[in-house]
């Protein structure tokens, strides 16, 4: 009988020159390939020999099969039974997950892939997830005495270790009795000591270790830390993979000081086009001081949103808070805890060919002070708005657009309440003309306004009541915007390697409002119902500077784009059901410019407004804060406290010389008073690991617009944040942030985080300090010790990472 075997034979002559101790990862290069039996399984050696079915293969054998690769010192090979017998410096290699596996000795079958391996070193290799948390390229890691392949797909460890450390001295590891390990997808380890350099710290009857993108349910690893005012903390979570569009985190934290604080998340995207995310915060607290006072409370905030069919859009985002003690004692952002205001709404929009339209449902809340009760709430429930863009008015130069709205609105507070449903209709259809001509811009539109209440404000015993009578306002708007063309002059001379052009765009808007003759007795419950008569004209000038390089080279590009700190990012964030975690960025490269491209160095706008009535139509009260449309519209800080021409001088300054460093300076400076009404300044600057970010921000508030005192008030924040480094940096990373009161002398916020990773694990610590007031004066210490491609444990949270 011909055999159907092909096997591979060196050249006998050549065996003298090999070394007869070769290393386990030497690989030999086969001689031509013969005929075999199994086209699926090759082997070569050095020396080998056949008797009957069986090969034996001397001086480093090689078996491939089925993707896989085995070498050992000696082995045999069963063609009718496929089994393999490996005896010394046996590898195993290959695979889609890169397993790589080194023993003394073992058996294995090619048909099942089915074996056992004995003084076991292994390797597996798996996609990093892109989350925000220590990561490496290192494989990972497992030892064993023992170690049985089942199938193509697990492995059982017996008796030994696993981790993502560089072997043999691992930084940190698992000492297990038992671990079944799913290449690409875990590893489940059964009995087991968590160990940082040999020394234990804790015991695990199970855990797991993620291999693959695959989310898995499980405890989470145990955080503690330690606050002056919450005592010793400690806490626990669960994490439930739902399945592969849903999952869900509930926990729970012991304050030895304090009580049970509980928290949870759910998140889901139903489709691509949709996303829900819940999160819950509570806290049952026993109370603080002499006598007791119970700060506890709880917060649910619900986010979701869906594109449906014909271009309609649906989303909502409902929040509750029980009590504003309660944020300002317990959350741990800052500006989280001071953010006095609770917003809940949800809308159904459709915007087809320019014209929009809205469903819309909206409940403000706006906290006055800790006491129960003490808040403002405004619902909007419902609301119907339809609006459009300019259009052309059939074939004439003219321009036309509308916004109309139905709605039931409502407000309460300590000391008013309007009806559950007051009703408020509202059509504003405007007209316009514009001109162009060599460069010159001109404006004119004109608009009528009718608005109907249900529900008006009449004094009574000196008290305002919401009265059952309804009420017409009307009005008719009136303005010219005039544009003359923009200034303009490239400079001859190079500045720093850039050719420099400055751009001077003037303008000046007259604006007349009048037939507004009710404002006194018109509710406020948000922007439309602070409409009054206006004669006055705006003028202004914004001023840019552009540069543009020479060379396409540009400094500075490929640095990364750094985040502001927690205590100076805006209150509000939208989730992004796409990242891991939301209202946190990690430093990403900037792609350098192909051309050269001009740039935006410097931008100053300055504006101001000349009132020519001074009464605004007798809607101004003399001695209280006026807030109307045309002074909202202008600038976010109030001033009209009594009869005036001229506005504050409203200042936008803009400056960014590079793409490493940026700064913006907003001014009001009021020259009837003679004083700055406010000003903030922020300067962030950026370079490889390094970058700071200072801001400083300034609020004067005139005796006449407070009701509780007589005394003019003054605001003066100034916060910073310096840091080096970032969560991945291998090596130290350190951050200090701090925000301080200058009018009160004190420290309000500060935050001190240090951290140091290896190449796969890492630990932060932190000292942060926040003092709000009498209510909370808290010193906390935070501790995070970090695994890599796993997670981490302790008490901080990723949005509390300063870098």
């Amino acid at each position: 009988m011909i055999s159907r075997t092909r096997f591979l034979v060196a050249a006998a002559f050549l065996g003298h020159l090999f070394s007869a101790h070769l290393s386990a990862t030497t690989q030999l290069r086969c001689p031509p390939v013969a005929h075999t039996s199994k086209d699926d399984v090759t082997i070569c050696a050095i020396q080998q020999e056949k008797i009957g079915s069986i090969f034996k293969l001397h001086v480093r054998g090689r078996i491939d099969y089925h993707g896989l690769t085995m070498w050992a010192d000696e082995a045999t090979y069963n063609e009718d039974t496929d089994n393999v017998t490996l005896e010394g410096h046996v590898v195993l290699d290959g695979g889609p997950n890169n397993e790589h596996v080194e023993a003394s000795h073992g058996t294995y079958n090619v048909r099942t892939d089915k074996g056992r391996f004995y003084d076991v070193v292994g390797t597996i290799g798996y996609r990093q997830r892109p989350r925000l948390l220590l990561t490496s390229s290192n494989p990972f890691a497992f030892t064993g005495k023992i170690v049985d392949k089942l199938d193509p797909d697990h492995y059982v460890v017996h008796n030994g270790t696993v981790t993502t450390c560089k072997l043999p001295h691992p930084k940190w590891q698992f000492d297990m009795h038992r671990a079944v390990v799913t290449p690409g997808d875990n590893a489940l380890i059964y009995f087991s000591t968590f160990r940082i350099r040999g020394l234990p710290i804790f015991y695990f009857p199970f855990a797991t270790h993620p291999l693959g993108r695959e989310r898995q349910s499980g405890l989470l690893t145990p955080n503690f830390g330690r606050s002056s005012t919450k005592g010793t903390i400690l806490g626990e979570s669960f994490y439930w993979a739902i399945n592969r569009s849903m999952d869900a985190e509930i926990g729970a934290e012991y304050f030895s000081s304090r009580g049970w604080a509980q928290h949870g998340i759910f998140r889901a995207r139903p489709s691509d086009n949709s996303y829900l995310r819940l999160t819950y915060f509570g806290v049952m607290d026993r109370g603080i001081g002499t006598p007791k006072v119970n700060q506890g409370g709880e917060e649910v905030r619900v986010i979701g949103a869906d594109r449906l069919p014909h271009n309609f859009r649906l989303v909502g985002d409902v929040d509750y808070l029980s009590s504003f003690l309660f944020r300002l004692a317990f959350y741990e952002v800052f500006n989280q805890a001071v953010n006095s205001e609770v917003r809940s709404q949800g809308f159904l929009s459709n915007t087809t060919n320019g014209t929009s339209f809205n469903v819309f449902v909206q409940r403000y809340q706006d906290f006055q002070g800790t006491n129960t009760g003490n808040l403002i709430t405004i619902l909007h429930t419902p609301s119907f708005d339809l609006s459009s863009v300019d259009r052309e008015l059939g074939n004439s130069p003219f321009y036309w657009n509308f916004e109309a709205a139905g709605e039931g609105v409502s407000r309460s507070e300590s000391t008013f309440r309007t009806a559950s449903l007051v009703g408020r209709f509202d059509i504003n259809p405007s007209l316009s003309l514009p001109v162009l001509f060599r460069g010159w811009s001109l404006r004119p539109e004109v608009a009528v306004r009718d608005t109907v209440y249900s529900q008006q404000l009449v004094p009574v015993n000196g008290l305002a009541v919401a009265s059952g009578d309804p009420i017409n306002r009307r009005a008719i708007e009136t303005s010219v915007e005039l544009r003359p063309p923009a200034l303009q002059r490239v400079f001859d001379r190079e500045l720093f390697g850039r050719k420099l052009k400055n751009v001077i765009e003037p303008r000046v808007v007259y604006r007349r409002v009048t037939g507004v003759d009710n404002f006194p007795r018109i509710l406020r419950f948000d922007e439309r119902d602070i409409l009054t008569n206006t004669n006055e004209v705006e003028y202004g000038a914004v001023t840019r500077l552009f540069g543009k390089r020479s060379s396409s080279t540009k400094p500075g590009c490929g640095t990364a784009t750094l985040p502001l700190p927690d205590h100076a990012r805006p209150l509000q964030t939208v989730w992004d059901p796409f990242d891991q975690e939301p209202d946190i960025q990690q430093p990403r490269a900037v792609d350098c410019p192909a051309v050269p491209a001009a740039h935006e160095l410097v931008s100053w706008e300055l504006t101001q407004k000349y009132f020519l009535d001074t009464t605004f139509g007798g809607a101004l009260v003399s001695g209280t804060r006026n807030v109307f449309t045309t002074t909202a519209d202008f600038t976010a800080i109030a001033f009209l406290t009594s009869p005036r021409h001229l506005s504050p001088l409203v200042s936008r300054l803009r400056v960014e010389p590079d793409s490493n460093v940026d700064a913006e300076w907003d001014l009001d400076y009021d020259f009837k008073s003679g004083r700055i009404n406010a000003s903030s300044v922020l300067v962030n600057f950026h370079i490889d690991q390094i970058s700071f970010t200072g801001g400083d921000f300034f609020l004067y508030i005139p005796a006449d617009m407070l009701s509780s005192n007589n005394t003019a008030t003054s605001f003066h924040q100034f916060r910073t944040l310096a840091k080096y480094g970032n969560t991945n940096k291998r090596g130290l990373s350190g951050a200090a942030g701090f925000g301080f009161d200058l009018n009160a002398g004190e420290l309000q916020v500060s935050s001190f985080q240090g951290t140091y990773n290896w190449d796969c694990c890492g630990i932060t610590a932190e000292y942060a300090r926040v003092k709000i007031g009498s209510i909370r004066n808290e010193n906390v210490y935070r501790f995070t010790f970090s695994l890599a491609n796993i997670g981490s444990f302790g008490t901080m949270r990723p949005r509390e990472r300063l870098y």
